[in-house]
Protein backbone atom coordinates (compact mmCIF):
# COMPACT_ATOMS: atom_id res chain seq x y z
CA UNK A 1 0.00 0.00 0.00
CA UNK A 2 1.28 3.47 -0.90
CA UNK A 3 0.82 5.79 2.05
CA UNK A 4 -0.14 8.70 -0.17
CA UNK A 5 -3.28 6.72 -1.10
CA UNK A 6 -4.05 5.40 2.38
CA UNK A 7 -7.14 6.78 4.14
CA UNK A 8 -5.19 7.95 7.19
CA UNK A 9 -4.87 11.06 9.29
CA UNK A 10 -2.53 10.90 12.27
CA UNK A 11 -2.91 13.25 15.23
CA UNK A 12 -0.05 15.02 16.99
CA UNK A 13 -2.00 16.00 20.11
CA UNK A 14 -3.51 13.55 22.59
CA UNK A 15 -7.31 13.70 22.25
CA UNK A 16 -8.91 15.16 25.36
CA UNK A 17 -11.56 12.41 25.59
CA UNK A 18 -8.98 9.59 25.69
CA UNK A 19 -7.85 8.61 29.20
CA UNK A 20 -5.93 5.38 28.58
CA UNK A 21 -2.94 4.75 26.33
CA UNK A 22 -4.71 2.42 23.92
CA UNK A 23 -7.56 4.87 23.30
CA UNK A 24 -5.11 7.72 22.76
CA UNK A 25 -2.96 5.75 20.35
CA UNK A 26 -5.86 4.26 18.39
CA UNK A 27 -7.15 7.78 17.75
CA UNK A 28 -3.73 9.32 17.09
CA UNK A 29 -2.68 6.50 14.73
CA UNK A 30 -5.94 6.76 12.78
CA UNK A 31 -7.20 3.26 13.58
CA UNK A 32 -10.68 4.30 14.70
CA UNK A 33 -12.90 7.36 14.98
CA UNK A 34 -15.76 7.87 17.42
CA UNK A 35 -19.26 8.33 16.01
CA UNK A 36 -21.04 8.63 19.34
CA UNK A 37 -20.40 7.48 22.92
CA UNK A 38 -19.15 3.88 22.85
CA UNK A 39 -19.56 3.51 19.06
CA UNK A 40 -16.59 3.61 16.67
CA UNK A 41 -15.81 3.44 12.96
CA UNK A 42 -12.85 1.26 12.01
CA UNK A 43 -10.53 2.98 9.54
CA UNK A 44 -8.38 0.88 7.13
CA UNK A 45 -5.45 0.29 9.51
CA UNK A 46 -7.70 -0.61 12.44
CA UNK A 47 -9.85 -2.88 10.29
CA UNK A 48 -6.77 -4.70 8.96
CA UNK A 49 -5.74 -5.48 12.55
CA UNK A 50 -9.27 -6.60 13.48
CA UNK A 51 -9.36 -8.91 10.45
CA UNK A 52 -6.01 -10.45 11.40
CA UNK A 53 -7.15 -11.03 14.97
CA UNK A 54 -10.37 -12.64 13.75
CA UNK A 55 -8.50 -14.79 11.22
CA UNK A 56 -6.34 -16.22 14.02
CA UNK A 57 -9.43 -16.80 16.16
CA UNK A 58 -11.27 -18.46 13.26
CA UNK A 59 -8.34 -20.77 12.45
CA UNK A 60 -7.95 -21.98 16.03
CA UNK A 61 -11.67 -22.41 16.69
CA UNK A 62 -12.08 -24.29 13.40
CA UNK A 63 -9.26 -26.57 14.55
CA UNK A 64 -11.44 -27.71 17.48
CA UNK A 65 -14.07 -28.98 15.04
CA UNK A 66 -16.51 -26.13 15.69
CA UNK A 67 -18.68 -24.99 12.78
CA UNK A 68 -19.22 -21.34 11.91
CA UNK A 69 -22.74 -19.94 11.65
CA UNK A 70 -24.24 -16.46 11.63
CA UNK A 71 -27.14 -15.81 13.99
CA UNK A 72 -29.61 -12.89 13.88
CA UNK A 73 -28.72 -9.63 15.57
CA UNK A 74 -32.41 -8.85 16.17
CA UNK A 75 -33.89 -11.16 18.80
CA UNK A 76 -37.46 -11.44 20.11
CA UNK A 77 -37.55 -10.26 23.72
CA UNK A 78 -39.82 -13.22 24.49
CA UNK A 79 -36.75 -15.49 24.27
CA UNK A 80 -35.06 -13.55 27.05
CA UNK A 81 -38.18 -13.54 29.17
CA UNK A 82 -38.32 -17.31 28.75
CA UNK A 83 -34.71 -17.75 29.88
CA UNK A 84 -35.22 -15.33 32.78
CA UNK A 85 -32.38 -13.02 31.74
CA UNK A 86 -34.27 -9.80 31.01
CA UNK A 87 -33.81 -8.80 34.66
CA UNK A 88 -30.14 -9.86 34.74
CA UNK A 89 -29.24 -7.61 31.80
CA UNK A 90 -31.78 -4.90 32.63
CA UNK A 91 -30.98 -1.52 31.10
CA UNK A 92 -27.87 -2.89 29.39
CA UNK A 93 -30.06 -4.22 26.56
CA UNK A 94 -31.05 -2.16 23.54
CA UNK A 95 -34.82 -2.66 23.31
CA UNK A 96 -37.21 -1.57 20.59
CA UNK A 97 -40.58 -2.42 19.04
CA UNK A 98 -41.24 -3.00 15.37
CA UNK A 99 -44.21 -1.59 13.41
CA UNK A 100 -46.36 -4.47 14.67
CA UNK A 101 -45.55 -3.55 18.28
CA UNK A 102 -43.46 -6.70 18.80
CA UNK A 103 -40.78 -6.27 21.46
CA UNK A 104 -37.25 -7.03 20.29
CA UNK A 105 -33.66 -6.46 21.38
CA UNK A 106 -30.28 -6.05 19.71
CA UNK A 107 -28.33 -9.11 20.75
CA UNK A 108 -25.78 -8.64 23.55
CA UNK A 109 -25.13 -12.40 23.35
CA UNK A 110 -26.82 -15.41 21.72
CA UNK A 111 -27.44 -18.23 24.20
CA UNK A 112 -31.22 -18.02 23.76
CA UNK A 113 -31.13 -17.86 19.97
CA UNK A 114 -28.71 -20.75 19.47
CA UNK A 115 -30.49 -22.95 22.03
CA UNK A 116 -33.80 -22.42 20.24
CA UNK A 117 -32.08 -23.27 16.95
CA UNK A 118 -30.74 -26.55 18.33
CA UNK A 119 -34.09 -27.32 19.97
CA UNK A 120 -35.68 -27.14 16.53
CA UNK A 121 -32.97 -29.06 14.65
CA UNK A 122 -31.55 -31.74 16.96
CA UNK A 123 -33.71 -34.77 17.70
CA UNK A 124 -31.35 -37.72 18.25
CA UNK A 125 -28.16 -38.54 20.11
CA UNK A 126 -26.69 -39.32 16.69
CA UNK A 127 -26.68 -35.56 15.94
CA UNK A 128 -24.57 -34.76 19.00
CA UNK A 129 -22.13 -33.40 19.99
CA UNK A 130 -22.25 -30.11 18.10
CA UNK A 131 -20.22 -26.92 18.52
CA UNK A 132 -21.46 -23.81 16.70
CA UNK A 133 -19.76 -20.43 16.67
CA UNK A 134 -19.96 -17.03 15.06
CA UNK A 135 -17.97 -13.80 14.88
CA UNK A 136 -20.46 -10.98 15.05
CA UNK A 137 -21.24 -7.49 16.30
CA UNK A 138 -22.90 -7.31 19.73
CA UNK A 139 -24.75 -4.47 21.43
CA UNK A 140 -24.87 -3.48 25.10
CA UNK A 141 -26.16 -0.16 26.34
CA UNK A 142 -23.32 0.55 28.73
CA UNK A 143 -24.17 3.24 31.27
CA UNK A 144 -20.64 4.66 31.09
CA UNK A 145 -18.75 3.72 27.94
CA UNK A 146 -15.06 4.36 28.50
CA UNK A 147 -11.55 3.75 27.28
CA UNK A 148 -12.43 3.51 23.60
CA UNK A 149 -12.92 -0.08 22.48
CA UNK A 150 -12.26 -1.46 25.96
CA UNK A 151 -15.84 -0.72 27.01
CA UNK A 152 -18.12 0.20 24.15
CA UNK A 153 -21.77 -0.15 23.29
CA UNK A 154 -21.11 -1.86 19.96
CA UNK A 155 -18.35 -4.45 19.73
CA UNK A 156 -17.17 -7.57 17.91
CA UNK A 157 -17.16 -10.95 19.60
CA UNK A 158 -16.55 -14.60 18.81
CA UNK A 159 -19.17 -16.63 20.66
CA UNK A 160 -19.27 -20.43 20.51
CA UNK A 161 -21.84 -22.83 21.97
CA UNK A 162 -21.43 -26.55 22.56
CA UNK A 163 -24.22 -29.13 22.86
CA UNK A 164 -23.36 -32.46 24.54
CA UNK A 165 -24.98 -35.64 25.78
CA UNK A 166 -23.03 -35.97 29.05
CA UNK A 167 -20.71 -34.22 31.47
CA UNK A 168 -17.60 -36.01 30.18
CA UNK A 169 -18.21 -34.74 26.65
CA UNK A 170 -18.81 -31.22 27.98
CA UNK A 171 -15.56 -31.34 29.94
CA UNK A 172 -13.70 -32.42 26.79
CA UNK A 173 -15.10 -29.55 24.71
CA UNK A 174 -14.44 -27.08 27.52
CA UNK A 175 -10.78 -28.14 27.63
CA UNK A 176 -10.51 -27.97 23.83
CA UNK A 177 -11.81 -24.40 23.83
CA UNK A 178 -9.61 -23.45 26.79
CA UNK A 179 -6.56 -24.75 24.94
CA UNK A 180 -7.62 -22.99 21.72
CA UNK A 181 -7.81 -19.69 23.60
CA UNK A 182 -4.30 -20.21 24.93
CA UNK A 183 -3.03 -20.80 21.40
CA UNK A 184 -4.83 -17.68 20.14
CA UNK A 185 -3.22 -15.40 22.70
CA UNK A 186 0.18 -16.99 22.23
CA UNK A 187 -0.04 -16.54 18.45
CA UNK A 188 -1.09 -12.93 18.84
CA UNK A 189 1.82 -12.32 21.19
CA UNK A 190 0.29 -11.00 24.42
CA UNK A 191 0.92 -11.88 28.05
CA UNK A 192 -2.26 -13.36 29.50
CA UNK A 193 -3.57 -15.28 32.47
CA UNK A 194 -6.46 -17.76 32.66
CA UNK A 195 -8.24 -17.21 35.99
CA UNK A 196 -11.16 -18.74 37.85
CA UNK A 197 -14.20 -16.50 37.55
CA UNK A 198 -17.85 -15.96 38.37
CA UNK A 199 -20.41 -16.86 35.71
CA UNK A 200 -22.29 -13.56 36.07
CA UNK A 201 -25.34 -12.93 33.88
CA UNK A 202 -24.44 -15.82 31.54
CA UNK A 203 -25.14 -18.27 34.34
CA UNK A 204 -24.46 -21.97 34.73
CA UNK A 205 -23.14 -23.95 37.66
CA UNK A 206 -20.13 -25.61 36.08
CA UNK A 207 -16.58 -24.37 35.72
CA UNK A 208 -15.80 -20.96 34.31
CA UNK A 209 -12.53 -19.22 33.44
CA UNK A 210 -11.73 -15.73 32.26
CA UNK A 211 -8.75 -14.95 30.06
CA UNK A 212 -7.04 -11.74 31.10
CA UNK A 213 -4.51 -9.71 29.14
CA UNK A 214 -2.33 -8.31 31.92
CA UNK A 215 -2.41 -4.51 31.98
CA UNK A 216 -2.69 -1.69 34.50
CA UNK A 217 -5.48 -0.28 32.31
CA UNK A 218 -7.67 -3.32 33.06
CA UNK A 219 -10.90 -2.94 35.01
CA UNK A 220 -10.49 -6.34 36.67
CA UNK A 221 -8.27 -7.21 39.63
CA UNK A 222 -6.95 -10.75 39.74
CA UNK A 223 -5.40 -12.59 42.66
CA UNK A 224 -2.43 -14.72 41.64
CA UNK A 225 -0.55 -17.20 43.81
CA UNK A 226 3.18 -16.51 44.02
CA UNK A 227 3.96 -20.23 44.12
CA UNK A 228 1.36 -22.47 42.45
CA UNK A 229 -0.88 -21.97 39.39
CA UNK A 230 -3.90 -20.63 41.27
CA UNK A 231 -5.34 -17.41 39.86
CA UNK A 232 -8.83 -15.96 40.16
CA UNK A 233 -10.76 -12.82 39.42
CA UNK A 234 -11.30 -10.78 42.59
CA UNK A 235 -15.04 -11.56 42.31
CA UNK A 236 -14.23 -15.26 42.68
CA UNK A 237 -10.95 -15.35 44.59
CA UNK A 238 -10.86 -17.04 47.97
CA UNK A 239 -8.19 -17.56 50.59
CA UNK A 240 -7.46 -19.53 53.73
CA UNK A 241 -9.41 -18.44 56.82
CA UNK A 242 -7.28 -16.13 58.94
CA UNK A 243 -5.90 -17.68 62.17
CA UNK A 244 -7.89 -16.96 65.31
CA UNK A 245 -5.73 -15.47 68.10
CA UNK A 246 -5.23 -17.60 71.19
CA UNK A 247 -6.22 -14.88 73.64
CA UNK A 248 -9.41 -12.81 73.97
CA UNK A 249 -10.02 -9.70 76.02
CA UNK A 250 -11.48 -10.34 79.47
CA UNK A 251 -12.97 -6.84 79.60
CA UNK A 252 -16.74 -6.46 79.32
CA UNK A 253 -18.30 -4.35 76.56
CA UNK A 254 -18.54 -0.64 77.33
CA UNK A 255 -20.47 2.02 75.45
CA UNK A 256 -18.44 5.15 74.62
CA UNK A 257 -19.25 8.34 72.72
CA UNK A 258 -17.85 8.56 69.19
CA UNK A 259 -19.08 11.89 67.80
CA UNK A 260 -18.58 12.60 64.10
CA UNK A 261 -17.25 9.13 63.26
CA UNK A 262 -18.78 8.51 59.84
CA UNK A 263 -16.16 6.14 58.47
CA UNK A 264 -13.74 3.41 59.53
CA UNK A 265 -10.94 5.96 59.25
CA UNK A 266 -12.77 8.39 61.56
CA UNK A 267 -13.42 5.65 64.10
CA UNK A 268 -9.89 4.29 64.17
CA UNK A 269 -8.49 7.80 64.50
CA UNK A 270 -10.88 8.73 67.32
CA UNK A 271 -10.49 5.52 69.34
CA UNK A 272 -6.91 4.62 68.41
CA UNK A 273 -8.09 1.19 67.26
CA UNK A 274 -6.91 -0.76 64.22
CA UNK A 275 -9.30 -1.31 61.29
CA UNK A 276 -9.08 -5.07 61.97
CA UNK A 277 -10.69 -4.43 65.39
CA UNK A 278 -13.75 -2.74 63.93
CA UNK A 279 -16.90 -4.85 63.51
CA UNK A 280 -18.80 -3.22 60.68
CA UNK A 281 -22.25 -4.03 59.33
CA UNK A 282 -23.23 -3.22 55.75
CA UNK A 283 -26.91 -3.39 54.72
CA UNK A 284 -27.92 -4.55 51.23
CA UNK A 285 -31.10 -5.16 49.32
CA UNK A 286 -31.15 -8.60 47.69
CA UNK A 287 -34.04 -8.92 45.24
CA UNK A 288 -35.81 -6.24 47.31
CA UNK A 289 -35.20 -7.88 50.71
CA UNK A 290 -32.94 -6.24 53.31
CA UNK A 291 -29.96 -8.28 54.49
CA UNK A 292 -26.89 -7.32 56.52
CA UNK A 293 -23.28 -8.43 56.21
CA UNK A 294 -21.01 -8.33 59.25
CA UNK A 295 -17.25 -8.27 58.69
CA UNK A 296 -14.01 -6.70 59.87
CA UNK A 297 -13.34 -3.03 59.21
CA UNK A 298 -10.27 -3.76 57.11
CA UNK A 299 -12.23 -6.06 54.77
CA UNK A 300 -14.61 -5.28 51.90
CA UNK A 301 -17.86 -7.09 51.05
CA UNK A 302 -17.62 -9.13 47.85
CA UNK A 303 -21.03 -8.49 46.35
CA UNK A 304 -20.72 -11.32 43.84
CA UNK A 305 -20.08 -13.83 46.63
CA UNK A 306 -23.00 -12.37 48.58
CA UNK A 307 -25.28 -12.64 45.57
CA UNK A 308 -24.27 -16.27 45.01
CA UNK A 309 -24.65 -17.23 48.69
CA UNK A 310 -28.15 -15.75 48.73
CA UNK A 311 -29.08 -17.16 45.32
CA UNK A 312 -30.23 -13.65 44.42
CA UNK A 313 -30.63 -12.16 40.97
CA UNK A 314 -29.71 -8.64 42.08
CA UNK A 315 -27.82 -7.18 45.05
CA UNK A 316 -27.24 -3.51 45.79
CA UNK A 317 -26.34 -1.33 48.75
CA UNK A 318 -29.39 -0.22 50.69
CA UNK A 319 -30.14 3.49 50.74
CA UNK A 320 -29.89 5.45 54.00
CA UNK A 321 -33.70 5.57 54.11
CA UNK A 322 -34.02 1.79 53.73
CA UNK A 323 -31.34 1.21 56.38
CA UNK A 324 -33.23 3.42 58.83
CA UNK A 325 -36.59 1.80 58.00
CA UNK A 326 -35.33 -1.77 58.29
CA UNK A 327 -32.91 -1.48 61.21
CA UNK A 328 -33.93 1.66 63.10
CA UNK A 329 -30.30 2.84 62.81
CA UNK A 330 -28.40 5.40 60.82
CA UNK A 331 -25.87 4.24 58.22
CA UNK A 332 -22.57 3.57 60.00
CA UNK A 333 -24.25 2.80 63.30
CA UNK A 334 -25.85 -0.57 62.57
CA UNK A 335 -24.88 -3.37 65.02
CA UNK A 336 -24.88 -7.09 64.13
CA UNK A 337 -27.90 -7.62 66.44
CA UNK A 338 -30.51 -6.00 64.15
CA UNK A 339 -33.81 -7.68 63.29
CA UNK A 340 -33.03 -8.47 59.65
CA UNK A 341 -31.08 -11.48 58.36
CA UNK A 342 -27.37 -11.07 59.13
CA UNK A 343 -24.62 -12.99 57.34
CA UNK A 344 -21.18 -13.12 58.96
CA UNK A 345 -17.93 -13.25 57.09
CA UNK A 346 -15.93 -16.22 58.37
CA UNK A 347 -13.01 -14.02 59.51
CA UNK A 348 -15.15 -11.98 61.92
CA UNK A 349 -14.19 -14.55 64.59
CA UNK A 350 -10.59 -13.26 64.47
CA UNK A 351 -11.70 -10.10 66.28
CA UNK A 352 -10.86 -10.61 69.97
CA UNK A 353 -11.16 -7.06 71.31
CA UNK A 354 -13.50 -5.28 68.94
CA UNK A 355 -15.47 -2.10 68.40
CA UNK A 356 -19.05 -2.14 67.10
CA UNK A 357 -21.98 0.24 66.70
CA UNK A 358 -24.39 0.36 69.61
CA UNK A 359 -27.56 1.36 67.71
CA UNK A 360 -27.50 4.99 68.83
CA UNK A 361 -25.78 7.50 66.57
CA UNK A 362 -22.34 8.72 67.70
CA UNK A 363 -21.81 5.85 70.15
CA UNK A 364 -19.94 2.53 69.91
CA UNK A 365 -19.30 -0.45 72.14
CA UNK A 366 -15.69 -1.35 72.85
CA UNK A 367 -14.14 -4.62 74.13
CA UNK A 368 -16.57 -6.66 72.03
CA UNK A 369 -15.92 -10.31 71.14
CA UNK A 370 -17.99 -12.01 68.40
CA UNK A 371 -19.61 -15.20 69.68
CA UNK A 372 -19.30 -14.04 73.25
CA UNK A 373 -21.16 -10.73 73.11
CA UNK A 374 -23.40 -11.46 70.15
CA UNK A 375 -24.39 -14.63 68.36
CA UNK A 376 -22.56 -15.47 65.13
CA UNK A 377 -25.07 -17.52 63.14
CA UNK A 378 -24.68 -17.88 59.37
CA UNK A 379 -20.98 -17.81 58.49
CA UNK A 380 -19.80 -17.56 54.86
CA UNK A 381 -16.82 -16.44 52.79
CA UNK A 382 -18.14 -12.97 51.91
CA UNK A 383 -15.12 -10.71 51.48
CA UNK A 384 -12.60 -9.70 48.89
CA UNK A 385 -9.17 -11.22 49.30
CA UNK A 386 -6.66 -8.63 50.50
CA UNK A 387 -2.97 -7.96 50.99
CA UNK A 388 -1.47 -10.53 53.33
CA UNK A 389 -3.89 -13.30 52.35
CA UNK A 390 -2.55 -16.67 51.27
CA UNK A 391 -3.37 -19.19 48.56
CA UNK A 392 -6.14 -21.59 49.53
CA UNK A 393 -4.17 -24.47 47.96
CA UNK A 394 -0.50 -24.00 48.86
CA UNK A 395 -0.68 -21.19 51.47
CA UNK A 396 1.85 -19.05 49.59
CA UNK A 397 1.20 -15.28 49.51
CA UNK A 398 -1.20 -13.92 46.92
CA UNK A 399 -0.29 -10.97 44.72
CA UNK A 400 -2.62 -8.70 42.80
CA UNK A 401 -2.53 -7.74 39.14
CA UNK A 402 -4.80 -5.79 36.82
CA UNK A 403 -6.21 -7.42 33.72
CA UNK A 404 -8.39 -6.78 30.68
CA UNK A 405 -10.95 -9.54 30.24
CA UNK A 406 -10.77 -10.70 26.60
CA UNK A 407 -12.26 -14.18 26.86
CA UNK A 408 -14.60 -16.21 29.05
CA UNK A 409 -15.49 -19.92 28.90
CA UNK A 410 -18.46 -21.43 30.74
CA UNK A 411 -20.00 -24.80 31.52
CA UNK A 412 -23.67 -23.91 31.31
CA UNK A 413 -25.06 -27.37 32.04
CA UNK A 414 -28.84 -27.37 31.45
CA UNK A 415 -29.56 -23.70 32.30
CA UNK A 416 -30.75 -22.83 28.79
CA UNK A 417 -31.61 -26.25 27.42
CA UNK A 418 -34.17 -26.75 30.21
CA UNK A 419 -35.69 -23.32 29.61
CA UNK A 420 -36.13 -24.09 25.90
CA UNK A 421 -36.82 -27.81 26.23
CA UNK A 422 -33.76 -28.65 24.13
CA UNK A 423 -33.70 -32.43 24.34
CA UNK A 424 -32.58 -35.43 22.33
CA UNK A 425 -33.66 -39.08 22.21
CA UNK A 426 -31.02 -41.41 23.64
CA UNK A 427 -30.29 -44.94 22.39
CA UNK A 428 -33.26 -46.26 24.35
CA UNK A 429 -35.57 -43.67 22.77
CA UNK A 430 -35.88 -41.69 26.00
CA UNK A 431 -35.80 -37.88 25.99
CA UNK A 432 -32.72 -36.39 27.67
CA UNK A 433 -31.78 -32.75 28.28
CA UNK A 434 -28.85 -31.46 26.26
CA UNK A 435 -25.87 -30.11 28.23
CA UNK A 436 -24.28 -26.88 27.05
CA UNK A 437 -21.15 -24.80 27.23
CA UNK A 438 -20.46 -21.32 25.86
CA UNK A 439 -17.19 -19.67 24.95
CA UNK A 440 -16.85 -15.94 24.30
CA UNK A 441 -13.86 -13.96 23.04
CA UNK A 442 -13.87 -10.20 22.45
CA UNK A 443 -12.12 -9.73 19.12
CA UNK A 444 -12.50 -5.93 19.03
CA UNK A 445 -11.45 -5.61 22.67
CA UNK A 446 -8.24 -7.43 21.82
CA UNK A 447 -7.06 -4.43 19.77
CA UNK A 448 -6.76 -2.03 22.72
CA UNK A 449 -5.62 -4.88 24.98
CA UNK A 450 -2.70 -5.57 22.63
CA UNK A 451 -1.81 -1.87 22.48
CA UNK A 452 -1.91 -1.51 26.27
CA UNK A 453 0.84 -4.13 26.46
CA UNK A 454 2.66 -3.18 23.28
CA UNK A 455 3.47 0.53 23.17
CA UNK A 456 6.04 3.08 24.27
CA UNK A 457 6.19 6.87 24.48
CA UNK A 458 6.45 7.14 20.69
CA UNK A 459 3.51 4.96 19.70
CA UNK A 460 2.26 1.43 19.11
CA UNK A 461 4.55 -1.63 18.85
CA UNK A 462 2.48 -4.18 16.93
CA UNK A 463 3.20 -7.90 17.34
CA UNK A 464 4.01 -9.15 13.86
CA UNK A 465 1.04 -11.57 13.74
CA UNK A 466 -1.54 -8.77 13.86
CA UNK A 467 0.33 -5.72 12.55
CA UNK A 468 -1.63 -3.86 9.84
CA UNK A 469 1.51 -4.11 7.65
CA UNK A 470 4.75 -5.96 8.30
CA UNK A 471 7.19 -3.40 6.92
CA UNK A 472 7.28 0.38 6.63
CA UNK A 473 9.54 1.54 3.80
CA UNK A 474 10.53 5.19 4.06
CA UNK A 475 12.43 6.94 1.27
CA UNK A 476 13.80 10.04 3.00
CA UNK A 477 13.29 12.14 -0.13
CA UNK A 478 10.74 11.10 -2.74
CA UNK A 479 12.38 13.60 -5.10
CA UNK A 480 15.65 11.64 -5.04
CA UNK A 481 15.36 9.23 -7.96
CA UNK A 482 17.79 6.66 -6.53
CA UNK A 483 16.11 6.62 -3.12
CA UNK A 484 12.62 6.37 -4.61
CA UNK A 485 13.69 3.81 -7.19
CA UNK A 486 15.27 1.54 -4.57
CA UNK A 487 12.28 1.93 -2.22
CA UNK A 488 9.82 1.14 -5.02
CA UNK A 489 11.84 -1.89 -6.16
CA UNK A 490 11.97 -3.29 -2.59
CA UNK A 491 8.25 -2.60 -2.25
CA UNK A 492 7.50 -4.65 -5.38
CA UNK A 493 9.82 -7.53 -4.44
CA UNK A 494 8.62 -7.83 -0.86
CA UNK A 495 4.97 -7.61 -1.88
CA UNK A 496 5.53 -10.37 -4.44
CA UNK A 497 7.09 -12.49 -1.67
CA UNK A 498 3.90 -12.18 0.42
CA UNK A 499 5.17 -9.45 2.75
CA UNK A 500 2.68 -6.70 3.58
CA UNK A 501 4.40 -3.38 2.95
CA UNK A 502 3.44 0.24 3.54
CA UNK A 503 5.50 2.58 1.34
CA UNK A 504 5.65 6.15 2.59
CA UNK A 505 5.72 7.93 -0.76
CA UNK A 506 4.46 11.22 0.67
CA UNK A 507 6.37 14.41 -0.05
CA UNK A 508 6.82 15.13 3.66
CA UNK A 509 9.74 16.13 5.87
CA UNK A 510 11.76 13.16 7.18
CA UNK A 511 10.88 14.06 10.79
CA UNK A 512 7.16 13.82 10.02
CA UNK A 513 7.62 10.45 8.33
CA UNK A 514 9.66 9.00 11.20
CA UNK A 515 7.21 10.34 13.82
CA UNK A 516 4.30 8.76 11.97
CA UNK A 517 6.23 5.53 11.55
CA UNK A 518 6.90 5.22 15.28
CA UNK A 519 3.26 6.09 16.02
CA UNK A 520 1.90 3.44 13.62
CA UNK A 521 4.28 0.88 15.10
CA UNK A 522 4.86 -1.52 12.19
CA UNK A 523 7.34 -4.26 13.19
CA UNK A 524 10.09 -3.32 10.71
CA UNK A 525 11.14 0.04 9.26
CA UNK A 526 13.37 0.23 6.20
CA UNK A 527 14.83 3.67 5.57
CA UNK A 528 16.29 4.51 2.17
CA UNK A 529 18.37 7.65 2.56
CA UNK A 530 21.68 9.18 1.53
CA UNK A 531 23.61 5.95 2.18
CA UNK A 532 21.96 4.46 -0.88
CA UNK A 533 24.79 5.93 -2.95
CA UNK A 534 26.95 3.30 -1.23
CA UNK A 535 24.27 0.62 -1.72
CA UNK A 536 23.17 0.69 1.94
CA UNK A 537 19.86 1.09 3.73
CA UNK A 538 18.85 1.24 7.38
CA UNK A 539 16.77 -1.51 8.98
CA UNK A 540 15.10 -0.77 12.33
CA UNK A 541 13.17 -3.24 14.49
CA UNK A 542 10.35 -1.39 16.24
CA UNK A 543 10.15 -3.73 19.24
CA UNK A 544 13.71 -3.31 20.49
CA UNK A 545 14.85 -0.27 18.54
CA UNK A 546 17.81 -2.10 17.01
CA UNK A 547 19.18 -0.38 13.89
CA UNK A 548 21.32 -2.19 11.30
CA UNK A 549 22.98 -0.68 8.24
CA UNK A 550 22.78 -3.31 5.49
CA UNK A 551 23.08 -3.71 1.79
CA UNK A 552 19.82 -3.68 -0.13
CA UNK A 553 19.98 -7.43 -0.65
CA UNK A 554 20.89 -8.11 2.99
CA UNK A 555 17.93 -5.99 4.09
CA UNK A 556 15.59 -7.89 1.76
CA UNK A 557 16.73 -11.26 3.15
CA UNK A 558 16.55 -9.99 6.74
CA UNK A 559 12.93 -8.89 6.28
CA UNK A 560 12.00 -12.28 4.84
CA UNK A 561 13.53 -13.98 7.88
CA UNK A 562 11.81 -11.67 10.36
CA UNK A 563 8.36 -11.91 8.80
CA UNK A 564 8.33 -15.52 7.62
Amino acid sequence: MRQSQLFLNTLREVPAEADVASHQLMLRAGLVRQLTAGVYSYLPLGYRVLNKVESIVREEINETGAQEVLLPTIQPEDLWIRSGRTYDYGDDMFRFKDRHDRASILGPTHEEVVTMLVHNEVKSYRQLPQVLYQIQTKFRDEARPRAGLLRGREFRMKDAYSFETDVEALDKTYRAMYDAYCRIFERIGVKYKAVEADAGAIGGKGGTHEFMVLSDAGEDTIAVCTSCEYAANLEKASTNPLPVPDTTTELSPETVPTPGTKSIEDLTSYLGAEPAQIIKVVVYEADGQAVAVCLRGDHQVNEVKLKNVLGASHVELASAQVVLEKTGCQVGFVPPTVDIPVLFDRDIVTVTDGVMASREQDTHDIHVVPGRDFEVKRVEDLRDVADGDTCMYCKAPLKFQRGIEVGHVFKLGDKYSKAFNATYLDEAGKAQTILMGCYGLGTSRLLPAIIEQCHDDEGIIWPIAVAPFHVHIIPVSVKDEEQMGTASDLYRRLTAAGIEVLLDDRNERPGVKFKDSDLLGLPVRLTVGRKIVDGQVELKTRKNGQVDVLSVEEAYEAILRIVK
